[in-house]
């Protein structure tokens, strides 16, 4: 079973021009996740205390996922941006959490995670920042079992 960290609240970072996400009640050493444009890119950096996860997702390849989420119950994450070494899972929830699985593969033998639940509020700042084509609120929040 996956242990998704909640993070809830959000500030940018002027001086790297970063989105920084973070849990608002924990210190630095609690799940972060810093996301910035570079180009035609898009920056994550999750970590949490020492350990660091980081990639470079195309961001036409990031908004085609983040654009084409739908809940599927059932399933946490239903969409990949990256490559069978280093991918991005992402799962839209039916309470407008977004969840973000940052993999690394070493190879048959296993893989390293960092699993994320960012709440509503926060997705929606973050496709916001991140300029999601489309985004309008909740709006964007589809179930297949209607």
């Amino acid at each position: 079973m996956r242990n998704f960290q909640t993070l809830d609240d959000t500030k940018v970072d002027s001086g790297s021009e970063s989105l920084e996400i973070f849990l608002s009640a924990a210190d630095d050493d609690q799940p972060r996740l810093a996301v910035r444009r570079e180009g035609t890119y898009v920056t994550l950096s999750a970590s949490y205390g020492p350990l660091e996860i980081a990639m470079r997702p195309r961001y036409e390849d990031l908004m085609r996922a983040l654009t084409r989420l739908t809940i599927v119950e059932g399933l946490l994450t239903t969409r990949q941006v990256g490559t069978n070494q280093a991918y991005l899972a992402l799962g839209l929830q039916s309470d407008g959490s977004l969840l973000l699985r940052l993999t690394i593969v070493a190879d048959a033998t296993g893989h390293f995670s960092i699993n994320l639940r960012l709440v509503d509020a926060v997705r929606q700042q973050l496709y916001t920042w991140l300029d999601v084509a489309g985004f309008n609120g909740r709006a964007d929040i589809r179930s297949t079992n209607t």
